[in-house]
């Protein structure tokens, strides 16, 4: 049985009003089509996967990574933000950890985390579909097989801090 054009309207209207309510938005409950919406990227706000924008990675991520930011602002102190990584095949994370939690998701493709300070044998593959969350000053690294897009959402600022073997910070090697 196909819901009536009018179920799925009052079904749209029910689910805005709780995202609003669960998220804390002022987002309006009663939006009715795009226009009435939040923009895209808002807290709270929908983002059509043909219009996410993808933009080279900017530093301290290594060359070859395509960036696209889909709620917040990653740079902003105590903003949720969530953005996605669009890599080629054999795409090297080296050895780095964040300050902050960070959740990763698989789009697409396969994405190796190894644990520790040294480019080894991976931890985990994770396919899409895949979690995992790197703790806040955790050393890890990863590496894309084949082309892989991950999502990776937490609260800013988002840091790369780039280590040596031994796990100390490489100066200037990050942020």
């Amino acid at each position: 049985m196909t819901p009536s054009k009018s179920s799925r309207r009052v079904l749209f209207l029910a689910l805005t009003a709780l995202s609003a309510a669960c998220s804390g938005s002022d987002a309006p409950t009663g939006a009715t089509s795009r226009e009435d919406a939040a923009p895209a990227g808002a807290h709270g706000a929908p983002v059509p996967g043909d219009e996410v924008r993808w933009t080279p990675a900017p530093r301290p991520f290594p060359e070859g990574a395509e960036l696209a930011v889909i709620q917040g602002d990653p740079t902003r102190t105590g903003q949720v933000f969530t953005v996605r990584l669009r890599m080629p095949n054999d795409y090297l994370f080296p050895p780095h950890f964040h300050p902050e939690d960070e959740h990763v998701t698989v789009l697409q493709g396969t994405f190796e985390v190894g644990m520790g300070s040294t480019v080894g044998i991976p931890a985990v593959t994770l396919r899409t579909g895949g979690f995992i969350t790197a703790p806040a000053g955790v050393r890890h690294w990863a590496r894309a097989r084949g082309r892989t897009i991950v999502q990776v959402h937490g609260i800013g600022p988002f840091q790369t801090i780039y280590v040596q073997e031994d796990g100390t910070p490489i100066p200037g090697g990050g942020q």
